[in-house]
């Protein structure tokens, strides 16, 4: 993939093309004029796996976002929980409004960076998409069932699931999406689950990727204060003791509306004008300090810039010490929480129950898993079939299958 010369200035219109508007071409053309040369390039993808003829309108990562919005599996998000169970509230955060949320992010860090835009947002929109129900605890208990045949990863199974479980096509399975999201979505697999097909590791993923990943937690992080709070587990003035992010946040509000702290009775507007203030403080950040980290490399192209001595899109030291004081303040009074630690216990004993009784009666699956049984074998099958299910349909099925309701522990703060 080698880089293309950039041009100077914009472009404005498509002179090449027949048609009066803005297509792939263009598109094509404006991305050489305008991203960095580090940047991933859309004319210059290594492609897909199954040849396909060029969209006329968009360009190959903008094909991939499209497919991944449309596909099942992510539908699928807003019944998946996110840290709380789906139908324990209205505005708790879910595993969709949680990818929409990083997808936000990474289009403006990508933009304001010059960076592939539409990748951003199609890695961003599918980075979740392999979760099982139940969030990480659901992820926890599938590792531990499958510890005999190959484990659970939620990083490896997005990619089984745009590779093999999707169907959009007779001609092949999956999504056909472009090499360089496919392996961009294994950015944290060990050197020891790195397929063979993206062998040689890099050392760092696409800069796309390094911003997704910084998207995914500066996203949970402030919604995770908010649904804390939302919940009572913590309340404010715990969080203006405990963290400096909280107090700069608290600060630039004041700054900005005198008074409107002190004086409100509108406790979800204190806190969302504050949450929103954390935000930008991050993504500031984020933009301004990897700016300057990608004006030190200079120009280098996709592949030699994953070979830098460190990750590109970073913090500036002093707010990564402050994200990472929030990420340990989370850690100790949120996901650890009696109650989120309860919810644990009962998504064992759903998984449990379904691997189990799925295993020894196959035939309670849909045809397509049957017949998934004799490719992958029965183990991996199910697996596949239980990591695709949302939380209410997995109840449904536990109490189709058991005649038991489960029984979830009462809301935290309640």
């Amino acid at each position: 993939m080698e880089p293309r010369a950039r041009q100077d200035g914009p472009v404005a219109t498509n002179a090449m093309s027949p048609h009066p508007f803005f297509d792939r071409q263009a598109k094509e053309a404006q991305e050489d004029a305008c991203l960095r040369s580090c940047a991933l390039h859309s004319a210059h993808s290594l492609g897909r796996c199954h040849a396909e003829e060029e969209d006329d309108l968009r360009t190959c990562y903008e094909r991939d976002r499209d497919r991944i919005v449309h596909c099942t599996g992510f539908r699928r998000l807003m019944y998946k929980t996110q840290v709380f169970l789906n139908r324990r509230g209205d505005h708790n955060r879910t595993r969709l409004s949680h990818t929409l949320e990083v997808a936000q992010v990474a289009r403006s860090l990508g933009s304001s960076l010059a960076l592939n835009e539409p990748l951003c947002e199609a890695l961003a929109l599918s980075h979740d998409i392999g979760h099982p129900p139940f969030g990480h605890r659901g992820e926890a208990i599938l590792d531990k069932l499958m510890s005999s045949f190959g484990g659970f990863r939620h990083n490896a199974q997005v990619l089984r699931v745009v590779d093999l479980l999707e169907r959009r096509s007779p001609d092949y399975p999956g999504l056909n999406l472009c090499r360089e999201l496919r392996e961009s979505l294994l950015k944290h697999e060990r050197e020891s689950d790195w397929p063979a097909e993206f062998q040689p590791r890099p050392k760092h993923p696409y800069l796309e990727a390094q911003v997704v990943d910084l998207a995914d937690s500066t996203a949970y992080n402030v919604h995770d204060l908010e649904d804390g709070l939302r919940e009572h587990i913590f309340d404010e003035p715990e969080l203006f003791e405990s963290l400096a992010l909280w107090r700069g946040a608290h600060e630039s509000v004041e700054m900005r509306h005198p008074g409107f702290l002190r004086g409100t009775r509108d406790t979800n507007l204190r806190i969302k004008r504050i949450t929103n203030e954390l935000l930008k403080i991050c993504i500031n950040d984020l933009i301004e300090n990897s700016a300057r980290n990608l004006e030190q490399l200079g120009a280098m192209d996709p592949r030699t810039v994953r070979n830098a001595p460190n990750l590109v899109i970073a913090h500036s030291s002093a707010i990564a010490e402050e994200v990472g004081e929030l990420q340990t303040f989370l850690m100790r009074r949120f996901y650890r929480h009696p109650q989120l630690l309860a919810y644990a216990k009962q998504t064992s004993s759903v998984l449990a129950t379904l691997f189990e009784g799925l295993l020894a009666h196959p035939e309670e699956m849909p045809e397509w898993y049957r017949n998934w049984i004799e490719l992958v074998g029965p183990e991996r099958a199910v697996c596949d079939y239980l990591a695709g299910m949302t939380d209410r349909f997995a109840e449904r099925e536990f109490s189709r299958l058991t005649g038991f309701e489960p029984e979830w522990p009462a809301t935290p703060g309640a």
